[in-house]
């Protein structure tokens, strides 16, 4: 435990997809930043973000989502989340969605306090081991938004540089999108099962037995294109990896 961190308190935004369908995630979450002497806490009142509605142009939807979680998030000190996506709308399209808005200043305020997950251990707390151990070999694929929206990217891979055991994997494309990208893998589904085709093949060429990212949504992507191949291979979110919260035999 890091002492200097014992009087820091931090809001876990653990967002939709974590809460619906990876909850190990948000315990990796917990377990990791309590680890480093945070104490954490998460408001019962607080949903989603409200991206979806966003970049589906919804944007009265998106508002309305958007208003109510910063009203939840007034006064929680550091908010935390486990994705560059959830992350990057709060701080780079909230200041849009609510320009010219009685929340205009609340949006820019919270957008001020709101990290990444990695970028909150290295950068705010100043760590890079967390005292993580994983024996076996690992590739690590950028998730987009966290890459080129918020620019998180050495935060991790210093982060996994100190993880005792592993050996790091080249991934050959580490930078390029998977495919996902919420509804675009819904409205060109032709051109996301394409690149996920040739995520996959640079996965396979990275003899990599583990694939590990910052962000369930690329997770979820690759994890169902490495089930249909009948790959061996496994994903797994990043904060799994540093909490010691990975078993993949």
């Amino acid at each position: 435990m890091t002492s200097a961190n014992n009087h820091r308190r931090a809001t876990l935004f653990v967002t939709c997809i974590v809460d619906q369908v990876y909850p190990s995630i948000g315990q990796a979450t917990v377990a990791l930043l309590e680890q480093q002497g945070v104490e954490v806490h998460v408001p019962p009142r607080l949903t989603c973000c409200g991206q979806m509605a966003f970049n589906a142009g919804f944007r009265d939807e998106a508002y309305a989502i958007a208003g109510r979680t910063i009203e939840v998030l007034r006064g929680q000190g550091d908010v935390v989340l486990p994705s560059g996506s959830c992350t990057a709308m709060i701080r780079h399209l909230y200041p849009e969605l609510f320009d010219h808005s009685p929340y205009a200043e609340p949006a820019r305020e919270l957008a001020g306090r709101t990290y990444e997950l990695t970028e909150y251990l290295v950068d705010v707390l100043g760590i890079t081991d967390v005292g993580a151990h994983f024996a076996g070999r690992i590739a690590y694929h950028h998730a987009c938004h966290g890459l080129r929206f918020i620019g998180v990217k050495a935060q991790a891979e210093a982060l996994l540089s100190g993880v005792r055991e592993a050996e790091l994997m080249p991934l050959a494309g580490c930078q390029e999108c998977c495919g996902f990208g919420g509804l675009f893998a819904i409205k060109q589904a032709a051109i996301s099962e394409a690149m996920l085709e040739r995520k996959l093949a640079a996965i396979a060429a990275s003899d990599a037995e583990l694939v590990v990212t910052g962000d369930a949504s690329c997770m979820t992507q690759i994890a169902g294109g490495l089930s249909r191949a009948g790959s061996s291979i496994r994903t797994r979110h990043l904060a799994e990896v540093l909490a010691n919260m990975v078993d993949v035999r």
